[in-house]
C-alpha cells in the first residue's frame, strides 16, 4: 500500500499556510505519520501522529486540536460559562465533534442534559478512533448526538417552549469558512439569544482569530455581538499549536448587570482535581488586554 501523502505535509512537516485568516505567517508540526485523510460532504479531514503532540485533527488545512494541549481550549471555552450560570441544567453545543466540550461538561454533576449538535458524522467517527481522550464522554446517557446543521437547530430551538431552551450555548464550530461561516453573523446570535432560557443564561463562541492576527475582524464580531448582547465580552486562552498560540472567545448574556469576568460558582473539590487549565483566576485573567486592544474592543 502507497503511504499517504497530504499537501499541507512536506519533508515530513505538516504547514498551516492560511492568507486569509493567518495572513503573512504560518505554523508547523514535524510528523511521524498520517493516520488518515479524506474529504467528507463538508470539508477536507487530516489526521495525523505528530512527534510531540500526539495525534493531530485538521479540518480545511487548519488545526483543530492535538491531544497534548486541547485541553487549554476545552476547559475555557466550557468553564468559563459553566461557572458563570448560577445553576446550570440544560447546555447546547454547537460544533465540537471532537467530544472534547461534552467531557467537560460531564464533570459538572448538576447538569441534566446536554445536546451536541454536529453536521459532519465523520469528525465524531474520527474523534472516537483518534482521539479517544477527547471523545470518552460522547455515550453518556445525558449526552444527546444530533447529526444535523447547528443553524438550522437553532432556529427550532428558537421557537420552543421556554422550558425547553438552554441555560447555556456553547459554539465550538470550526474557523468561519465553508459549513461554519453563518456561526459569526448577527442573525446567529439572535438565535442563540432565542433559544436561552433566561437572563442568567450565558452564551459562549470561539472566534477564530486572536487580538494579534485581526483585531479588525475582533472589532466587527464584537460589535455585532453587542447588537443583540449588549452584555459582550472578549476573553482569550493559550493553546501552543493554535496560530500564534491564542485563541480569542466571545461570552454574552441576556443580562447587561452579569459581570463575565468573575465567576458566579466556583469549582468544587472534585471539580477541581478534574481541571488541568481552569481556575478562577484564569477565568478572570483571560478578559485583562492589553491596552491597544481593550481599546479597541470594550471602548
Amino acid at each position: 500500500m502507497a503511504e499517504q501523502t497530504h499537501p499541507t505535509i512536506v519533508d515530513g512537516w505538516f504547514r498551516e499556510i492560511n492568507d486569509t485568516c493567518f495572513p503573512g505567517q504560518a505554523f508547523t508540526l514535524k510528523v511521524d505519520r498520517i493516520l488518515y485523510h479524506a474529504r467528507s460532504e463538508f470539508q477536507d479531514i487530516l489526521v495525523f501522529k505528530s512527534t510531540h503532540y500526539g495525534n493531530v485533527l485538521v479540518l480545511d488545512g487548519i488545526v483543530q486540536c492535538t491531544e497534548r494541549d486541547e485541553f487549554a481550549y476545552q476547559e475555557m471555552i466550557t468553564h468559563i460559562p459553566l461557572y458563570l450560570h448560577t445553576d446550570p441544567k440544560k447546555v447546547l453545543v454547537i460544533g465540537g465533534g471532537d467530544g472534547g466540550v461534552i467531557r467537560e461538561l460531564l464533570k459538572h454533576q448538576q447538569l441534566a442534559e446536554i445536546t451536541l449538535v454536529e453536521i459532519d458524522e465523520t469528525v465524531i467517527r474520527l474523534a472516537r478512533e483518534y482521539l479517544p481522550g477527547m471523545a470518552r464522554g460522547l455515550d453518556d446517557p445525558r449526552v444527546q448526538v444530533k447529526l444535523c446543521d447547528g443553524f438550522e437547530f437553532l432556529r427550532k430551538a428558537s421557537s420552543a417552549e421556554q422550558s425547553e431552551k438552554y441555560d447555556v450555548i456553547i459554539t465550538d464550530s470550526s474557523d468561519p469558512e465553508g459549513p461554519a461561516e453563518a456561526f459569526f453573523q448577527e442573525r446567529y446570535f439572535r438565535l442563540l439569544k432565542d433559544a436561552l432560557r433566561d437572563d442568567n443564561s450565558v452564551v459562549i463562541a470561539q472566534t477564530s482569530e486572536n487580538v494579534w492576527l485581526n483585531i479588525k475582524y475582533l472589532e466587527d464580531l464584537t460589535a455585532t455581538a453587542k447588537k443583540v448582547f449588549p452584555n459582550t465580552r472578549y476573553c482569550n486562552t493559550m493553546v501552543p499549536t493554535y496560530t500564534s498560540g491564542q485563541l480569542g472567545l466571545i461570552v454574552c448574556s441576556p443580562d447587561a448587570s452579569k459581570d463575565l469576568t468573575t465567576p458566579a460558582r466556583t469549582p468544587t473539590a472534585q471539580e477541581d482535581e478534574n481541571l488541568k487549565y481552569y481556575n478562577p483566576e484564569i477565568h478572570h485573567a483571560s478578559f485583562v488586554l492589553p491596552n491597544w486592544a481593550d481599546q479597541l474592543l470594550n471602548n
